[in-house]
């Protein structure tokens, strides 16, 4: 969200497209912003979407991995597209103009990640085709520090969010979370980090960084207890073979209970399921 606040302001956006594209352009009102509101694939506001010169830009903020942004980016571009024709005849003989797609994610998550990759739609289809009839290309830069050094030194907005996002992380780990936030809008302001930016937004920012963090606690959760529900499930496929076998064995339920130091009543139920399944 902090992403996405930062450069939804044109200049910004603009001098990120400059230093990405190693242009210069100066007129930030030739720039149309394009982002989509509530599309119903993005749960997290942290897209920009926006076209220039016959070419259109979708820039999303991430800090997880996500291996469908392909598949995302199509559903987005599609959407855009309709709104950039609505009032065109697509059933006419004559061929729409669309400006050129490129969809980059800018990743600063704990993961360790390549300074630079992309993520292409096909990779994720069953059947392979040697020239896919459909395909999407995303561009992932990593932003962590020490990364993207050349979009560091050329963007002056996006060196300062790198510096901003470093500093909570590190100064998190020693304190809570609210005190690192405030540590770090204090010292970025005495820097001339996003000073003008923090001075306007300072409260707006805190309660998006707090969010996000527990947001991301949360998605942490959810992760562990789908694995701690996948051991679980593995662990009961396991009993509920060496039940199988030794039952086959025509060992009695005692036994097996013993055996395998389980409760009589858990191995009750076990072989009572078997025996429907088989029934």
């Amino acid at each position: 969200r902090l992403f996405r606040m930062i450069f939804n302001d044109k200049e910004k956006l603009l001098e990120l497209y400059n230093a990405m594209n190693g242009s210069d352009y100066k007129d930030a009102s030739e720039l149309q912003v394009v982002t989509l509101e509530n599309a119903i694939y993005l749960s997290m506001k942290n897209d920009v979407a926006y076209v220039l010169h016959d070419e259109l830009f979708l820039f999303e903020q991430q800090s997880t991995k996500n291996a469908n942004m392909p598949l995302r980016c199509l559903f987005y571009a599609s959407d855009t597209y309709s709104v950039l024709v609505k009032d065109k005849n697509i059933y006419g003989t004559k061929m729409l103009p669309l400006p050129s797609p490129t969809f980059v994610v800018f990743y600063n998550g704990k993961q360790k990640m390549d300074e630079e990759g992309e993520l292409r739609l096909s990779d994720a289809f069953v059947k392979k085709q040697e020239i896919p009839n459909l395909e999407v290309i995303v561009k992932v830069k990593n932003i962590n520090m020490g990364n993207s050094r050349e979009l560091f030194e050329k963007c002056r907005p996006m060196r300062d969010y790198m510096i901003f996002v470093d500093k909570v992380r590190r100064y998190s780990q020693e304190q809570p979370l609210e005190d690192a936030v405030e540590r770090t809008i204090r010292e970025c302001m005495e820097e001339d980090v996003m000073a003008d930016f923090l001075k306007r937004n300072r409260a707006e920012v805190v309660k998006m960084c707090l969010y996000e963090y527990d947001e991301e606690k949360q998605r942490e959760f959810d992760r562990e207890e789908g694995r701690e529900e996948g051991r679980e499930e593995g662990r009961q496929e396991l009993l509920e073979e060496q039940i199988r076998a030794n039952v086959k064995k025509g060992y009695s339920k005692e036994m097996i209970a013993d055996f395998l130091g389980e409760d009589l009543k858990t191995i009750e139920a076990v072989i009572a399921g078997l025996a429907e399944v088989k029934g």
